[in-house]
């Protein structure tokens, strides 16, 4: 069985910043886990269409559970495909991704279509959707229950990396955003003290 995500988002923005922004979303303070990007294929074709191929490494901290299904030494980096096409007559942008390795453990697909708003003005819209499975026999349900759960986190990041990008290409000084990374950063440091603080060896009770 296979876990399936959709979400609609209506970005505002106009198309082609929204687009622009897209190519430009990296590094930005939301996505620190995407280590590296490079092109390894572009193409105009004939009807006006812009066809990209980009791999990616990423990496993200696994739960101790899932550790006993990683032998001691393999890479926890994660290889990601991205294929995208850029339709600038429809004015729309569509995107794939997948990733190359793990894929036993778990395989995570995705597609993105940004399109213009015909009925909204200075709006794009985004319906993003995903494919979760497993392979791992006897755990692939909680496995894929753990991979939503993380797909749904990483998806509000890649939307607020999004919107970093955007306000940087306008030339708007994104306070907000900022203010929400300080505030994260400050929420991990508490929890990290106080994750310290309860592995520090408590004092003997003296009983005499």
């Amino acid at each position: 069985m296979v876990k399936y995500f959709c979400n609609n988002t209506d970005i505002r923005s106009v198309w082609d910043h929204v687009v622009s922004a897209f190519w430009q979303r990296y590094p930005n303070p939301f996505s620190t886990h995407v280590l590296t990007e490079d092109v390894v294929y572009r193409e105009v074709t004939a009807d006006h269409r812009l066809l990209s191929r980009r791999l990616l490494m990423k990496t993200n901290r696994l739960p101790r559970w899932a550790e006993r299904f990683f032998p001691a030494g393999m890479s926890r980096c994660v290889y990601i495909v991205e294929d995208s096409i850029v339709d600038p007559i429809n004015r729309s942008l569509t995107t794939y991704t997948w990733n190359l390795n793990h894929t036993t453990l778990m395989l995570v697909e995705e597609r993105c279509v940004f399109w213009d708003s015909g009925e909204q003005p200075a709006t794009t819209q985004l319906k993003r959707e995903a494919w979760i499975s497993s392979s791992i026999y006897g755990f692939s349900r909680p496995i894929q229950e753990f991979g939503l759960a993380r797909f749904k986190s990483n998806q509000v990041k890649a939307m607020k990396g999004l919107e970093y990008a955007l306000s940087n290409l306008q030339g708007e000084t994104p306070q907000r955003l900022l203010r929400d990374t300080v505030k994260d950063a400050s929420e991990k440091a508490k929890e990290a003290a106080k994750s310290l603080a309860s592995a520090v060896p408590q004092k003997p009770q003296q009983y005499v």
